[in-house]
């Protein structure tokens, strides 16, 4: 069973680089532009509220909503390519 032990460790680790690159999305959307860089952000305006009041209270959260459709995604693509899904 060695393939199959080598093919289990190719499935986490990309699994780890799906989740690592969803986090640091993550990161710089919530803590980046909503706490960060918010002096710069609020020189733009959007739908009348500043740019980095915006990321601060709705932004971040739209961003998480979308990261999770992604996860659910980028997942079951992994599932059938590593023949794992639950079909």
């Amino acid at each position: 069973m060695p393939a199959q032990n080598e093919k289990m460790k190719a499935y986490w680790r990309k699994n780890l680089q799906t989740l690592f690159v969803l986090l640091l999305v993550w990161f710089v959307v919530s803590f980046g532009f909503g706490i960060l860089l918010v002096d710069q952000l609020n020189e733009i305006r959007l739908g009348g509220f500043k740019l980095g009041f915006w990321f601060a209270q709705q932004g971040s959260i739209y961003a998480f909503v979308v990261l999770i459709f992604v996860y659910v995604a980028r997942m079951n693509s992994l599932d059938r390519e590593f023949d794992v899904d639950e079909e």
